[in-house]
């Protein structure tokens, strides 16, 4: 028989383990070599991962929800057609329950049901047992963790190697980090909390006749590096709105030989892009980066685009060197990233190395917003909806008219550990008069 192992992929150099989603095969099936057979959550991405060779799925090994470290093998193909026709029977694949909570017996007219017992909160990250020996995979792997999680260590003056950690030999992930964390009493705190009590107060427990739902691993992703990106940025936003009335006539004029021609939809983002390529050079502080002490001034642009996922989820792939395109160039390169977030195509290197990022919930219809800025960055811009609006306008003779305009309400979240006020405010209002000022010839 001719056997081929299904592994647990590598999907960027600092990972080293990922969880399958779900999968798209069952024991039995007939597959192509290429043809996604699984989905995998890492640190990193969300993606669907190709089948080596082609042949039947014989054996699922790792079960849907399963973390495993790479390189693990997550199923066997069999690749000769006789022994493939005896392919056992598909086994359903276990996934994580819905629980809804029983009602209460005075509304319920029947008996009552047995109550759901609360979840019990997540204990912080204790101290290790006796250390692995110096140098040993265990140690190497507990100490290695991922950039993240060292350079959150780091700044908090936390000792990876005196924690144990829930990932692969002991190894230390951000949710252990952050636990233990939000659980440290602070300085000059009551050291005499009740068991079971985390920083915050109490978990909250079910109700009668509601749902508890494990979150998802991307939901719990997200969860997690917002938690710690509001922690090591000093949120400031600043408010602007900008008139984009000059932008709209001239996509209205070039929109149809444009997309006649380079076959991509026009909308105001290529162009509000390329205002803020241009607006970075000039402000580099807001495309920059905190190391500790340091600042550090990225010559690269690398644009990070919030992209909404169905039904739930976000995901922010990343336009590289934004500010070298052209306008046809940032037409296709946010219409791929968006195309291939939304059917899970990302490899790891399309969602790292942002610095600075744009969020746009104006498609949903939100006036404006208060982004949290992702860690490694300064700064992250939000674009609320595009929207007529009467304004007052001056005449060149000076006389004050009222006229319908195209507005839009732009706010920049900034750090305000390196960014002053005013460095955010003279990069909205460079930004305010570049946008407010196109020309056709400039675009």
């Amino acid at each position: 028989m001719a056997r081929v192992d299904v592994i647990m992929p590598q999907m960027g150099e600092s990972i080293a383990e990922g969880t399958v989603s779900r999968w798209l095969k069952k024991v039995g099936d007939s597959v192509k070599r290429d043809e996604p057979i699984f989905e995998i959550s890492t640190d990193k991405v969300d993606a669907e991962i190709p089948s080596p060779s082609a042949g039947v799925l014989m054996e699922i090994l790792v079960g849907d929800g399963q973390t495993v470290a790479v390189n693990t093998v997550v199923a066997r193909l069999e690749t000769d057609a006789a022994a493939a026709a005896a392919a056992p029977a598909a086994a359903p694949a276990p996934t994580p329950a819905k629980v809804e909570v029983a009602p209460s017996p005075v509304a319920a007219s029947a008996a009552p049901a047995t109550p759901v017992a609360p979840a019990a909160p997540a204990a912080p990250a204790a101290p290790a047992a006796p250390a692995a020996p110096a140098g040993s995979l265990e140690d190497r792997l507990r100490t290695k963790s991922s950039p993240l999680v060292r350079k959150i260590a780091a700044e908090h003056g936390v000792e990876i190697a005196a924690l144990s950690g829930s990932g692969i030999a002991g190894r230390v992930t951000r949710k252990d980090l952050e636990a233990f964390l939000a659980n440290r009493p602070a300085a000059g705190a009551s050291m005499h909390a009740p068991a079971g009590t985390e920083s915050h107060g109490p978990l909250p427990t079910p109700w009668a006749g509601d749902v508890v739902e494990p979150m998802s691993k991307m939901r719990r992703l997200t969860a997690d590096h917002m938690a710690q990106a509001r922690r090591v940025a000093a949120h400031v936003t600043t408010f602007w709105e900008i008139d984009l009335t000059r932008v709209a006539r001239i996509r209205t004029a070039m929109r149809r030989d444009f997309e006649a021609q380079s076959g991509q939809k026009l909308t105001y983002m290529p162009f509000i892009l390329q205002a803020v390529g241009a607006q970075l050079k000039r402000h580099p502080v807001l495309n920059a980066a905190v190391a500790g002490t340091d600042i550090i001034y990225r010559k690269q642009i690398n644009l990070g685009i919030a992209v909404a996922l169905e039904p739930t989820g976000l995901i922010v792939p990343v336009l590289k060197r934004a500010d070298e395109l052209s306008l046809t160039g940032l037409t296709r390169g946010v219409n791929d990233l968006a195309a291939r977030a939304r059917s899970k195509k990302l490899s790891p290197t399309d969602v790292q190395d942002a610095t600075f990022t744009i969020t746009n919930p104006g498609t949903f219809g939100s006036i404006t917003g208060t982004p949290i800025i992702p860690v490694g960055t300064t700064a992250i811009l939000c674009l609320g909806a595009i929207e007529k609006r009467p304004k007052v306008v001056t005449g060149p003779d000076g006389e004050d008219t009222i006229a319908i305009r195209t507005c839009c309400y732009f706010s920049l979240s900034f750090d305000h550990k390196v960014v002053d006020g005013a460095d955010a405010d003279r990069f909205m209002a460079d930004l305010k008069k570049a946008l407010e000022s196109v020309s056709e010839a400039s675009v």
